[in-house]
């Protein structure tokens, strides 16, 4: 269906009565995947991309800021039926699927803009390897419901990565496992496992959807749910027979898979991590290597490093057989390549230089962290957490990428040390209710853009004369 017609048939339902909210939160598998996408949101601090064509969509649709739209559910059914089309998966229009869709659409916003940013660092290398396997593109929809795009996620079961593999299976597939590496937790040799595993599924069941059902539950208990149908062979009709969790996977995949390609229909603007896959170059070593000398030579963030390669537990890359390799943007490879002398020198001069004493050093490193960590304890809240640490609710809610004040008991948040109480980047005029921005350091119209929930479009209307390429320092920019 095209835009136009898309259009034509969302202005027709935008008045439609919306449907009521999930009446049971289990069927959506909520205690591990709502546990999943509150992690991954409150661990999330990203840019504004001003690629795509979601900026066109919420413009020809006169979208407000803080708009959520309603559809009826020919609406939802006519968006599935034209995916379908394209997919060898049953993307069923039923009434689970309507409310996991209804559910995370007004519910869980924040966290499709939080995945659609990650899927431009993960995406590319996912559609790569499927198409290896030739296997279906929709399958990289899978680790978005499995760990949200962080490849840190550990579940409660001991699942670890972005296509969560247990410890058995990640051994099963060849990812190696000791105290200095997890390979579930490398972005590419998981994909290749994540692959291989749903190929061998498929294989055994010639369904995708029961596949997908098996990569959750196992297929132990895919097989006595297709004995116990009545030896049906379609995930629908054996769906009953599956555990409770596994009944609500495969409609939360279809929730996934709908809402990432519908995100501008429903008023969703990306956040973007700051590099895509492939801006990214690896540099292997017949050493070990540590992060933090790796951080000095290169003058890059520590925890930038970290982020960009979660296969190694210990900020240290250790010498191995088969060279092991760090992953960076490609400006600071080659900047690594030139200064390979200067890395090695760091490296002896401040570690003795075995694998068995490198964790016990005590040397301080140029590029320690700038923050920590605070787990929420009952009763606090956003305010009593800032007063704590000399800081501000909207410096940790934009350090955290939360877009409420809403914590949870046990959550970890990150906060700066020792930062001076500040007052917000946001002040209001004295007419009219308007708000303005000081443009600050390092600054773009797509990040602000970004910091106040607006697409560019809706922060053009707002500043008809600014040159958007040409910002100034102190400049202030209409924000509301």
């Amino acid at each position: 269906m095209k835009l136009v017609g898309l259009i034509v048939l969302f202005l027709s339902s935008f008045f439609a009565v919306a449907q009521d909210d999930l009446s049971n939160q289990d069927s959506l598998e909520s205690v591990r995947i709502i546990s999943t996408i509150e992690q991954s949101l409150d661990y999330f601090y990203a840019e504004y991309s001003p690629e795509g064509n979601y900026d066109s969509i919420i413009d020809a649709l006169n979208y407000e800021q803080d708009s959520v739209p309603v559809f009826s559910d020919s609406v939802y059914c006519a968006r599935l039926s034209e995916m379908n089309e394209m997919s060898p998966f049953h993307l069923d229009c039923n009434e689970q699927t309507l409310k996991v869709i209804k559910f995370f659409a007004r519910k869980r916003r924040g966290f499709t803009r939080v995945v659609l940013g990650r899927s431009k660092l993960y995406f590319d290398l996912f559609e790569a390897k499927l198409s290896e396997y030739n296997m279906p593109l929709e399958l990289k929809y899978l680790a978005v419901i499995e760990s949200g795009l962080r490849p840190q996620v550990k579940s409660r079961a001991g699942a670890l990565g972005l296509w969560q593999f247990m410890y058995a299976t990640g051994r099963m597939y060849g990812l190696t496992q000791n105290s200095y590496i997890d390979e579930r937790m490398d972005p590419e040799m998981a994909t290749d496992a994540a692959c291989r595993y749903l190929k061998k599924l498929h294989d055994i069941y010639g369904d995708w959807n029961l596949a997908l059902a098996a990569y959750n539950a196992g297929p132990g208990n895919v097989n006595k749910a297709i004995r116990r149908s009545g030896n049906k062979l379609t995930y629908w009709e054996v769906r009953p027979f599956l555990p409770r969790e596994t009944q609500g996977y495969v409609p939360n995949f279809i929730a996934a898979a709908y809402l990432l390609t519908y995100h501008a229909e429903h008023n969703i603007i990306p956040m973007e991590a700051p590099i895509r896959y492939i801006q990214l170059d690896t540099m292997c070593f017949n050493k070990g290597v540590h992060f933090s000398s790796i951080a000095q030579v290169i003058d890059m963030e520590l925890e930038e490093i970290e982020r960009l390669n979660p296969i190694y537990k210990k900020q240290y890359i250790p010498k191995t057989i088969e060279a092991q390799c760090v992953t960076l943007p490609m400006p600071k490879i080659g900047l690594l390549i030139e200064k390979q002398d200067s890395l090695f020198t760091i490296e002896s001069k401040d570690y003795v230089g075995n694998r068995s004493t490198h964790s016990t050093s005590t040397k301080p490193s140029t590029t320690a962290k700038s923050f920590q960590y605070h787990k929420v304890k009952s009763g606090e809240t956003l305010g009593t957490i800032a007063k704590k640490y000399k800081t501000t609710v909207s410096t940790i809610q934009r350090m955290n990428g939360l877009h409420s004040t809403k914590i949870y008991v046990g959550q970890r948040l990150k906060v700066k040390k020792g930062v001076p109480t500040t007052t917000t980047r946001t002040t209001p005029t004295p007419t009219g209710g308007k708000k303005y921005y000081s443009v600050r350091k390092g600054d773009t119209f797509g990040k602000i853009a970004q910091r106040h929930r607006l697409s560019q479009s809706q922060l053009k209307r707002l500043n008809p004369r600014i040159n958007i390429s040409r910002l100034s320092i102190g400049q202030k920019i209409r924000v509301k």
